[in-house]
C-alpha cells in the first residue's frame, strides 16, 4: 500500500470549488490552487530553414524520458509474489467461476433488454433499463472476482442535470466496468469494440457512441453525438477517458478535445490503484498475464480518489475546447499528483511498431505526439510511416542512427549535399541521429508552405521530355547537378527508391509518394529548380 502521505494531493481543495472559464484569457476562482496552470508548449519559430534545423535547438525543451505505458511488474518477480500466487491459485479457481458467472448472467440480461430494440437513436425505454440493473449488479460481482472486494471513494458525482459529462484518468480496463456499474453511462469506444464477445452486447445497451480515431469524419459525428445526448436529460450521462488509452497513472499525458468541443460543464474524476508489489496499470503486459495477476492477488486496491468540483465553461467560452480541457487535466494532474506530458495513443502506436520492428528498449522511439502533432500537423499514421524508414536505418541500442546508415537507405552517397542534410538532422553535432530528430526534421520540411508545390516542380524538371514519366537518363541528369559523379549503381538506386510501384518507371504519383516518405530528399532536386 502507498504511503498515504503521497496520495494526497498537493494542493488541497474544497469541495465547493467552481471554476470559470471566461473569453478574456481572466479566470475567476474561490481558490488559490485553481490559477496555476501548465502553459502550452511554445511553438517554434522558423521563419526559414537555416539554418538546418535550429529551431530544434533553441526552442523547443529536451524530450522528457518519462514512459508513461510502462507496467512495472509485467511478470512474477520476488519469492514473496511466486509464493502468494500458489496460496491464491484455489482462490483464483473460485474467483474464475464467479467471473465466468457473473459475466454469463449480465450477457443474458443485457441481451434480454436488446431484445426487439429498433429505436436506437432514442434513449433506451425505462423498463428496458430496469432489465440492465441485473448487468450492473453482475459487474460489482465481476470487480469483486478480480479482488477488488471494496472500492474507497471520496465525494459524489453531481447530478446528470449539473454535469453531463464526466471524465476520468485511465489506468486499467477495470475503470470502465466500475463505472458501468456505478453510473451506467454512455461511453464513447473505438468500433473495433463492437466485436469483442460479450463485451460487444453490453456496451451497446450501453448507446455507445462508435468512433474511428483515424477518421476525421467519426471523430465528427462522435462529437456531434456527444452534445446531442449531452443536450437532453433523458440520455444517461456521458463518460470520456479524454486520454485516448490506458496509462499507468505516474503521470497525465494529453486529452482529446471531444469531450471538451460540446462546451458542456465537466466533473472530473480521479482513479488510482495504489499497489507494492503487482502494478494493475494497463500497460506493456498482455490482458490474461494482467487478468491472472488479478486473480491471483489477496487483495486489489482502487480508489476512486474522488470526484473532483465541476468545471463550469463560461457562456462567452464554451467554444474554448482547448481551454476546457487544459483546466480538467489541470485538476485532475493536481489530485494525482502527478505532471502532465504531450504523449498521446500516437506514442502508444510508436512504442508499439517499435516493438514489432524488434528494436531496443522501444521507449526511445516515443516523441511526445500531442505536441509534434500541434507543432507540424502530422499524423500518427504518419509518424509510424517515419518510424519504419527510421529503422530500416539499423538504429543501436540507444536509438541512434549514423551517417553511413542514413545515406545507405536514402540511397546517396557521401558528398556535400548528403552530409548537410544530416547536419540538418544532427543539431547536437553528435555525428548521430535519433528518430525524435528525424521525425522532427522530415516533418518540418514537409510542413513548409510550398513543399508541395517545389516537389511538383522538380518532376516537371526532371521529365526533360514531358512524358509523364522520369527516365534514368532523365534522372542521371537530374542528379549531375546536385551530386556529381554518380555512378550506375548509384542512380540505379535512386531510381528504385523514386520508383514506389516497382513497375520499372517513375510515374509523377512515384515521385510525390517518395517525396512525401522522404522529404528530406527534396534538398537533391533543390538545385535544378534555381534560376539559371
Amino acid at each position: 500500500m502507498s504511503d498515504p502521505d503521497l496520495s494526497s494531493p498537493l494542493i488541497q481543495r474544497q469541495p465547493e470549488v467552481v471554476i470559470s472559464i471566461h473569453d478574456n484569457g481572466e479566470e475567476d476562482y474561490n481558490h488559490p490552487s485553481a490559477g496555476q496552470q501548465n502553459q502550452p508548449p511554445r511553438v517554434p519559430r522558423h521563419d526559414h530553414l537555416n539554418p538546418p534545423f535550429g529551431f530544434l535547438s533553441d526552442a523547443e525543451p529536451p524530450p522528457t524520458t518519462v514512459d508513461p505505458f510502462r507496467n512495472d511488474t509485467p511478470g512474477v518477480s520476488g519469492l514473496y509474489e511466486a509464493i502468494k500466487i500458489v496460496i491464491c491459485l484455489p482462490i483464483a479457481l473460485l474467483r474464475l467461476v464467479i467471473f465466468g458467472a457473473s459475466l454469463a448472467v449480465g450477457y443474458v440480461a443485457t441481451k434480454l433488454a436488446l431484445a426487439g430494440w429498433k429505436d436506437k437513436h432514442n434513449p433506451m425505454p425505462r423498463w428496458r433499463c430496469r432489465i440492465m440493473w441485473v448487468t450492473r449488479i453482475c459487474t460489482r460481482c465481476i470487480l469483486f472476482s478480480f479482488g477488488y472486494h471494496w472500492i474507497r471513494r471520496k465525494g459524489k458525482p453531481a447530478r446528470r442535470d449539473i454535469a453531463p459529462i464526466v471524465v476520468s484518468n485511465h489506468v486499467s480496463f477495470i475503470e470502465p466496468i466500475f463505472f458501468f456499474y456505478e453510473l451506467s453511462p454512455t461511453i464513447v469506444a473505438s468500433e473495433s469494440h463492437d466485436s469483442l464477445p460479450f463485451v460487444g452486447t453490453i456496451i451497446r445497451a450501453m448507446q455507445v457512441i462508435y468512433v474511428n480515431r483515424f477518421s476525421q469524419e467519426s471523430r465528427k459525428n462522435a462529437v456531434h453525438e456527444i452534445k446531442r445526448k449531452a443536450s437532453s436529460d433523458r440520455f444517461p450521462r456521458l463518460l470520456l477517458f479524454p486520454e485516448g488509452t490506458t496509462t499507468n497513472g505516474k503521470v497525465l499525458i494529453s486529452f482529446q478535445l471531444g469531450a471538451f468541443i460540446p462546451g458542456y460543464p465537466i466533473q472530473p474524476v480521479v482513479v488510482r490503484y495504489p499497489h507494492v508489489h503487482f502494478d494493475q496499470s494497463w500497460g506493456n503486459i498482455s490482458l490474461l498475464m494482467l487478468m491472472f495477476r488479478m486473480f491471483t492477488q489477496f487483495h486489489n486496491f482502487m480508489e476512486v480518489v474522488e470526484y473532483l468540483p465541476v468545471i463550469y465553461p463560461s457562456d462567452t467560452q464554451k467554444q474554448n475546447a482547448v481551454r476546457l480541457s487544459q483546466k480538467t487535466s489541470h485538476a485532475i494532474a493536481t489530485s494525482l499528483n502527478v505532471v502532465q506530458t504531450s504523449h498521446s495513443y500516437g506514442d502508444l502506436m510508436l512504442l508499439n511498431r517499435a516493438t514489432e520492428l524488434k528494436l531496443e528498449n522501444p521507449s526511445n522511439y516515443m516523441v511526445e505526439m500531442a505536441k509534434v502533432a500541434s507543432l507540424f500537423h502530422i499524423s500518427s499514421l504518419e509518424a509510424v510511416r517515419y518510424l519504419d524508414t527510421f529503422s530500416s536505418m539499423n538504429p543501436d541500442s540507444s536509438g541512434r542512427v549514423t551517417l553511413h546508415d542514413f545515406l545507405r537507405v536514402l540511397r546517396l552517397k557521401p558528398c556535400t549535399l548528403s552530409k548537410g542534410i544530416f547536419g540538418f538532422i544532427d543539431v547536437e553535432k553528435a555525428g548521430s541521429i535519433t528518430f525524435r530528430q528525424f521525425l522532427f526534421a522530415s516533418a518540418h520540411v514537409s510542413a513548409q508552405p510550398l513543399f508541395q508545390q517545389t516537389c511538383e516542380l522538380a518532376f516537371s524538371h526532371c521529365d526533360a521530355d514531358g512524358d509523364g514519366f522520369i527516365s534514368i537518363q532523365e534522372l542521371g541528369d537530374a542528379l549531375k547537378l546536385t551530386i556529381p559523379n554518380s555512378n550506375k549503381d548509384e542512380i540505379q538506386g535512386m531510381y528504385i527508391l523514386l520508383d514506389e510501384d516497382k513497375d520499372q518507371r517513375i510515374s509523377k504519383d512515384d515521385f510525390l509518394s517518395c517525396l512525401r516518405r522522404n522529404p528530406l530528399l527534396i534538398a537533391v532536386f533543390s538545385p535544378i529548380l534555381s534560376p539559371t
